[in-house]
């Protein structure tokens, strides 16, 4: 394998620590520092601390959603490529996990800084790469800073629970050890965020890292990695393949890795979690969407509601696995929410994500268009009764230059919440959103919000505390809002599903429980022996 750029640091038993004190002014990219309009050779995979072009020879293209222009050339990873950094990574995990946790924290503390000092560069690229508006683009950023701070501090709290025993000369105990290599596959929505939720936690516990960024965002992934190295992680902790589903899938067939944590479909996590499940040692951690609901009582505030409701559908144009695309709303209130929410779903800013006036950027891909203009066609093939239809916009909303980005305005319709439809049941991912109508008590709401096989986030407009404390015990999620838009991911907080939504554990603070393993530590402080329940100590002889 073939590296390049600056010389790197190699393994050594002390761990000395450096930064390049690169100037990024002169580019984007880091140590390779290419222009994408005058690239001589595609980016790299980074594995055992150094850059390098793998064993394929096939490539792949970054694209601007809003624009269709080429933002960068990447080297498709292969599966020997994957088994490099799983071996380099299984290498390194004894001497990594020998530092303490706050020396392990030194590192992303660097990583840290540079977040927040390049907010909003790399903002700016974020809403290139994956084309949510520039508002979100930097939120991105900041909540990856915010995970990294997070993790980091973590190392300096206390970690392990005291437990009494019940014998008094003796003390128990439970310590977290790291499990390994940890495999992280990564989706393109949140490419700079998901990643530091999965890795930051991972590495500050002791594990090592293999990362699969999604295909869509390979230049956030390149970024990523290139913070890492600046760094200076030591060989091996820290490794990135570029790639392809194929090259996920072998970081989920490969033994070595002892945890895989995935955010992605639900298709995909399903497949993943019925491999590993079987397979003894082995841990896997998914988040994988859901078809999620807001709640609009009779007590509504519907200033607040039409806020949270707009927020949750069109924010990300739809593509946020805790977006609405069920809106159940009470009789009483439905015809003023109606027409509420219609007149702005029909007037919310669609274009160009880098402006600042800009609600909702394009799709993020030619396919994903299609799909989300296939289940609008099917909402109608199953006798929704359509209110707003911006599938397709009009050519004076696409904004000049942009003609060939993935536009895709809101799809709004009124559905029965008793048929069963697959529009109502099945997750689209974009600004595809149903009103719901119910009648009855709060109840009742629950029910039509439990009857998806999802159950990844959800919100209540109420101003009852009795109906937001019946929807908080009661609606089957992960995930709770209560008068708030469906949207939220404050990185102290779990942040993870049920049912077909995944584990409970994929995300931010819960990762401590997928890649670490507890040891229950009983000390006996006596000469003599005693044991708990009342079990007899004595040993009897024949004699």
């Amino acid at each position: 394998m073939v590296g390049f750029g600056p010389e790197y640091v190699h393994w050594e038993t002390n761990f000395t620590h450096r930064r390049h004190n690169r100037p990024w002014s002169d580019g984007y990219f880091g140590s390779q520092r290419k222009s994408t309009a005058t690239m001589a050779a595609p980016y790299q995979h980074y594995i055992d601390g150094e850059w390098v072009d793998g064993h394929g020879d096939e490539t792949f293209e970054s694209q601007n959603p809003a624009t269709g222009e080429t933002l960068g050339e990447f080297q498709r990873g292969t599966e020997n490529d994957v088994d490099d950094a799983i071996t380099v990574a299984d290498d390194a995990f004894d001497e990594w996990r020998e530092l303490s946790r706050i020396d392990r924290a030194e590192y992303l503390w660097d990583v840290y800084h540079e977040l927040r000092d390049r907010t909003d560069e790399l903002g700016e690229i974020v809403t290139k790469e994956c084309g949510k508006e520039i508002s979100e683009g930097k939120a991105d950023v900041v909540e990856a800073a915010h995970m990294v701070e997070w993790a980091a501090g973590d190392a300096r709290h206390p970690k392990g629970d005291i437990i009494p025993s019940e014998i008094a000369s003796k003390d128990a105990y439970m310590r977290r050890k790291p499990r390994g290599v940890t495999g992280c596959i990564t989706p393109w929505n949140f490419p700079i965020a998901i990643p530091f939720w999965h890795m930051a936690v991972s590495l500050v516990e002791g594990n090592t890292v293999v990362w699969k960024p999604a295909e869509q965002t390979p230049w956030c992934g390149q970024i990523i990695a290139e913070m890492f190295e600046d760094a200076g992680i030591p060989d091996g902790v820290f490794n990135m393949v570029q790639g392809f589903g194929d090259a996920g899938a072998r970081i989920v067939d490969d033994g070595r890795v002892s945890t895989v944590l995935f955010t992605g479909s639900a298709e995909v996590g399903h497949e993943i979690a019925d491999q590993l499940g079987g397979e003894s040692g082995r841990r896997v951690a998914c988040e994988m969407g859901g078809k999620n609901g807001i709640v609009i009582t009779e007590e509504a505030d519907l200033d607040i509601a039409v806020h949270s409701a707009v927020m949750s559908s069109f924010k990300t144009t739809g593509q946020r696995c805790v977006s609405s695309e069920r809106l159940i709303v009470h009789e009483d209130v439905y015809d003023e929410f109606k027409e509420r929410f219609v007149e702005t779903a029909k007037e919310v800013s669609v274009g160009d994500p880098l402006d600042a006036s800009t609600f909702m950027g394009p799709a993020i891909e030619p396919g994903h268009v299609e799909k989300i203009q296939k289940y609008n066609d099917l909402a109608r093939e199953e006798g929704a009764n359509v209110l707003v239809d911006r599938t397709e916009l009009d050519p004076d909303e696409i904004p000049d230059g942009h003609e060939d980005g993935n536009w895709v305005g809101p799809f709004v319709y009124e559905a029965d919440p008793d048929a069963d439809l697959r529009c109502t049941h099945e997750e689209v991912f974009g600004p595809h959103v149903a009103l719901m109508e119910y009648s009855g008590d709060i109840e009742r709401a629950v029910e039509i919000h439990n009857d998806t096989p999802y159950g990844l986030a959800g919100a209540i407009i109420s101003e009852n505390y009795r109906q937001i404390n019946y929807f908080r015990d009661y609606a089957e999620l992960g995930l709770a809002y209560a008068n708030l838009p469906c949207i939220g991911a404050e990185v102290q907080l779990p942040f993870g599903g049920v049912k077909k939504s995944g584990n409970g554990y994929p995300s931010a603070r819960e990762i401590i429980e997928a890649v670490t393993d507890r040891t229950a530590w009983t000390l006996n402080n006596s000469k003599e022996i005693e044991m708990a329940q009342g079990l007899s100590a004595d040993i009897l002889t024949q004699d």
